[in-house]
Order: structure tokens, then C-alpha cells, then sequence
């Protein structure tokens, strides 16, 4: 028998109950970052399947959505880099700001799609989906997933510091990116 893993079933009703019902929510953060639906479905996969071997690493009573968010993220980063390493030659700049990457496919029906369509207007989806990868991030785990700067922190690994750095920025962004469909539905004066 494994250390830690004394109740094997009791751990695994434990994961059930405790990881699972936030699978939504892994799934939509990691459709942001990948920016496809095949990939965020494997990401959340492989997420979940390394949070439920390492069970018996979590804390209960803390925030499970955040632990789960920041192993969504080190394993995004981590694929991320072996994606570097085998193409050398495509800057990451070319990567982030690809039209066809951006793109979404409307109507497809997929549930993806319509449960991100049901939390978010098109326009907003869409700017959010063109920023940066690490603007993109943060606003993602802090303003919709609303975790605090410090829990942000650990999922980025980065400082608190550099998680407001890229919110203030990333919000920036947003903001000139949305200002038309803010007047169209008189959010802000003209």
C-alpha cells in the first residue's frame, strides 16, 4: 500500500465529491488557454488524472478549485514549452495573435461553446479569446474564476506583484477592445 493512500476508496469518494462538480470550471479555463477544444479537452483530462493521483497531496479545506487551476496551468506551461522546443522557428507572438486560432465556429452546437456563449457576449468572448496568453490568464483566474491575487500567484507561479501587473494591463486591453460594445449597450457615457 501506497504512503498516504491508507483508504484508497474513501479517496477516491473524496475526489469524486469534492474535484469533480468543478470540472465545468477546469474545462472553461483551459478552453481559454488553449484556445481549442480538443486540447482543453485533453488539459483537463490530464489535469484531473494528476489531481486524482495526487489525492492525497490535497488539503481539505482548502480551495480545490484553485489547486486544480494551478495544475491545469503548470501542465498548460509545460506543454506550452515542449511546443517551443520542437518549433523553434514560430515566435510566440505569431502564436498568440493567429486569426485562425481566434476564430471561433459560431454555431457549431458544441457545449463548450454555448455554455462560454450563455456566460459571456460574442464581443466580449472574442476579446478576451485576442489577448495575450498571460493577460489572458490572469484576467481568467481572477475576474471569472474569481480567485484571490494570491491563489492567481501560485496557479501563474509568478508574484502577486506580476499577477496585478498583467490584470491592470490585460483590463487595459479589454477595455479599448470593448468600448464600442460598452456605448452600444450604454454602459459607459460617450
Amino acid at each position: 500500500m501506497l504512503i498516504g493512500m491508507t483508504d484508497p476508496a474513501g479517496q477516491s469518494a473524496s475526489f469524486e465529491r469534492v474535484a469533480l462538480p468543478l470540472m465545468d470550471q477546469v474545462f472553461t479555463t483551459a478552453l481559454y488557454l488553449t484556445r481549442d477544444r480538443a486540447e482543453a479537452e485533453d488539459l483537463v483530462q490530464e489535469t484531473y488524472l494528476r489531481a486524482h493521483r495526487f489525492w492525497s497531496r490535497f488539503e481539505p479545506g482548502t480551495n480545490c478549485r484553485a489547486w486544480l487551476l494551478t495544475i491545469a496551468h503548470n501542465l498548460f506551461r509545460n506543454r506550452y514549452r515542449e511546443k517551443q522546443k520542437s518549433a523553434r522557428d514560430v515566435e510566440f507572438d505569431d502564436t498568440v495573435l493567429d486569426a485562425d486560432a481566434l476564430s471561433g465556429d459560431g454555431g457549431s452546437g458544441d457545449p463548450a461553446e454555448v455554455i462560454l456563449s450563455q456566460a459571456l457576449d460574442a464581443e466580449v468572448d472574442e476579446a478576451l479569446k485576442a489577448l495575450p496568453a498571460d493577460y489572458r490568464e490572469a484576467i481568467l483566474l481572477v475576474d471569472l474564476q474569481e480567485l484571490s491575487y494570491e491563489e492567481a500567484a501560485a496557479a501563474m507561479d509568478c508574484p502577486i506583484g506580476t499577477v496585478r501587473s498583467r490584470l491592470s494591463r490585460g483590463r487595459r486591453l479589454l477595455q479599448r477592445a470593448l468600448l464600442d460594445y460598452a456605448r452600444e449597450r450604454r454602459l459607459v457615457r460617450d
